[in-house]
């Protein structure tokens, strides 16, 4: 039953909406309709501003790393993929905005930079090189989570691991499928340059 409670409360955790919340706030603005309408750090970018976009990254980076810290501090690997997946799940899916979240992106960077840093560096790595060579944030990421289960096996990370790793890169990449979509049509957004500039 306690293990039960932690998983619950870390989806309530996860399911905080900190860009919905700093966008209303410091912006004045519903970022829902703003946009793409994603409750995520990158739509906060685009249409509020750097500053509020950082502090919206580090509330779901954060999340998913206090959420991971749950889960091992009280029952290990197992609990602890079990906690960020429903922190992640929680951010995708938020009860406190009709199940209207973001894509998960930050909040599963925090689970891994708990869990398994040396994955987040590969990761982080790859994130960084994609978005600056190809200024589409969201390639970026589906490529991220596409090699996230990778990555955790080539590092030999625990089969718990692994499994949550493929749970959570699923989620991400299905979030993604509008962007998808406006790949294919060759309408997806890049970072702007005035975002460029901001970010130098």
């Amino acid at each position: 039953m306690k293990e039960v409670l932690l998983v619950i409360l870390c989806y309530f955790i996860g399911a905080i909406p900190f860009s919905y919340i700093l966008s209303a706030i410091l912006g004045k603005v519903d970022i829902r309709s703003q946009g793409s309408g994603n409750v995520g750090a990158t739509n906060v970018l685009r249409t509020v501003g750097v500053k509020v976009a950082l502090l919206s990254f580090l509330g779901d980076l954060g999340k998913g790393a206090l959420c991971a810290l749950i889960g091992l501090y009280f029952g290990g690997e197992l609990l602890a993929a079990f906690c960020a997946l429903a922190a992640v799940i929680g951010h995708c899916y938020t009860v406190f905005l009709r199940f209207r979240g973001g894509k998960g992106v930050a909040t599963t960077g925090g689970v891994i930079l708990v869990l398994m840093p040396s994955v987040f560096l590969i990761l982080l790595t790859t994130f960084i090189v994609v978005a600056v060579f190809t200024r589409y944030v969201s390639l970026a990421s589906i490529c991220v989570a596409a090699m996230f289960p990778i990555a955790a096996l080539i590092m030999g990370e625990s089969l718990s691991y692994v499994i949550m790793s493929l749970c959570a890169a699923i989620i991400v990449i299905y979030g993604h499928r509008e962007n998808i979509s406006r790949f294919r049509n060759g309408t997806e957004s890049r970072i702007t340059d005035k975002v460029s500039k901001d970010l130098q």
